[in-house]
């Protein structure tokens, strides 16, 4: 008897799906398949911009022929990679196993789209035929391991750059990984399970059937001041919503979100429904599902909302609306005409500033907007 370890389906310690279902063993086995090009990708922070990240996995498997894709990244993240069957492997970057395997394995492409020390760290270190992205040098200094990686390490050093940029983070992120792709969606799958919960909440919540429903994001990263609208401006944006049209109102938040939230939720005892703040990040995305629109700034749920495919108004403030990619009009992008806007700034004392100036009726304007896109079809459950 003959065992192939080097087959992509040999998990190494125990025996591989296709034995136990069908007994079929390594001599004759018409499932072995040998890896192609073993990529590595490290992309740690943030949450967000993990997600957002996974927007090179279908050029690297349009790219290369039948690749084993391990991803790095901080535990906190990985959930993201549930259901994403374009992974073959995720590793926790805080756990032992990362480590050892980064020193021991050697892969064809090394890919690290984080200009922090923590991800160039490893990047140098780990063995890889080709390098993209950032490494650090003997000198304790991040640097680009291709050219086509410059730009976006000048653009996380000179605010100018950042404001002036016109490209969007995906094209920005596929130009380093050398890949042109049809396809560069974000990805995140569902399980039939988490559909299930999300209809689960809808039944006992009683959500009408037929109705538009606008969900609304309405915190942020405790670290940016002014991602996040104004609780006036939520206050007044629900009231109008409430008196001219018959939408149902969806609340979406983390804990930091939980009091803002309970406070909207008072504004209509039967239309505004908080769906909870202490979701777990699965969860989260699922109950994203039972909204048409949603409304949110530049936060981890409009790159959740983008890749569930809904018609999203995300407005902006002291983050770049360039870098968000519309996906051919699904992401409608608002923000107020001071000329400051573009700041990243994680505070700011001027008043006006970018959010209190984008007013309830303005926001009300393009929510109509982006209902009046939607089909029959999105509105049937």
């Amino acid at each position: 008897m003959i065992l192939r370890a080097d087959c992509r389906h040999f998990p190494g310690d125990r025996p591989c799906t296709f034995n136990k279902t069908e007994g079929v063993v390594c001599d004759d086995c018409p499932h072995y398949e040998r890896p192609g090009m073993r990529i590595l990708v490290i992309k740690l922070d943030a949450v967000g911009d993990v997600l957002r990240t996974t927007c090179i996995l279908p050029g690297l498997r349009e790219r290369y022929a039948a690749p084993e894709i391990t991803w790095v990244t901080r535990s906190s993240a990985l959930d993201l990679f549930r259901n994403n069957k374009l992974v073959d492997r995720v590793l926790a970057y805080e756990s032992t196993e990362a480590v050892l395997r980064c020193a021991v394995e050697e892969f064809d492409f090394v890919i690290n789209l984080d200009t922090s020390a923590d991800s160039a760290v490893l990047a140098s270190h780990v063995k890889g035929k080709e390098k993209l992205g950032y490494g650090l040098d003997s000198k304790g200094n991040v640097f680009p391991f291709n050219p086509e990686a410059t730009r976006w390490l000048e653009m996380g050093a000179f605010d100018r750059d950042k404001k002036a940029n016109a490209q969007s983070y995906q094209d920005l992120m596929l130009e380093i990984c050398r890949l042109h792709p049809k396809d560069k969606r974000i990805v995140l799958n569902l399980s039939p399970d988490e559909l299930v919960f999300a209809d689960g909440f809808s039944r006992k919540r009683k959500l009408p059937r037929g109705r538009v429903r606008v969900g609304m994001n309405t915190g942020s990263s405790p670290r940016w001041q002014y991602k996040q609208w104004t609780m006036e401006g939520f206050r007044g944006l629900i009231r109008l919503i409430l008196r001219k049209t018959d939408w149902t109102i969806l609340l979406y938040g983390g804990p930091h979100e939980a009091r803002r939230n309970a406070a909207l939720r008072k504004l209509h005892a039967k239309r505004v429904i908080d769906t909870g703040t202490d979701n777990s990040l699965r969860e989260f995305f699922s109950l994203l599902t039972l909204s048409d629109v949603f409304l949110t700034g530049d936060t981890l749920a409009l790159h959740a909302a983008t890749a569930l495919k809904k018609k999203v108004v995300a407005y902006f403030g002291p983050t770049s609306s360039a870098e968000i990619d519309s996906y051919g009009g699904q992401i409608l992008k608002v923000h107020s005409d001071l000329d400051c806007l573009c700041c990243y700034k994680t505070r700011c004392d001027f008043d006006p500033h970018c959010m209190n100036s984008m007013t309830p009726e303005f926001m009300f304007g393009h929510l109509q907007s982006a209902v009046a896109s939607l089909s029959a079809e999105n509105l049937a459950r």
